[in-house]
């Protein structure tokens, strides 16, 4: 029966030890990933949006907005937003998309939506 004893604590730390293990591997991998997405105000036309991805996994998004255009625009998504942005000027806009699903985003400026400048990421 002292084997026995001896056994069943051994099992139990190598097991302890096991799980330990098994968390810290499967945190790291939990971590969410950051993408960065060029976004390109105002080219090819006054009023639209280019973005280097369509498409992203969930978690934190970089959007680096540039206003290439000859007027003043904004970039919206998921609650946040640029300030506005004159001719020539950019913004870092991080953002954490945490549920697959579309995210439409759009410039706030009146008329520029209804001029075309929105659109639609995928998160998955």
């Amino acid at each position: 029966m002292h084997t026995s004893r001896k056994a069943s604590a051994l099992g139990a730390v190598v097991l302890g030890s096991l799980v330990a293990a098994v968390s810290a591997f499967g945190g790291a991998t939990e971590q969410a990933a950051t993408t960065t997405v060029a976004v390109t105000a105002g080219k090819p036309g006054i009023f639209s949006f280019t973005l280097s991805k369509k498409v992203v996994p969930k978690g934190t998004v970089v959007f680096k907005v540039a206003n290439k255009g000859s007027i003043a625009h904004d970039f919206k998504i998921a609650g946040k937003k640029t300030p506005n942005l004159a001719a020539g000027r950019s913004a870092t806009l991080k953002v954490v998309l945490a549920k697959s699903g579309k995210y439409p985003f759009l410039c706030t400026l009146p008329g520029h939506a209804a001029g075309g400048m929105k659109g639609v990421l995928t998160v998955k």
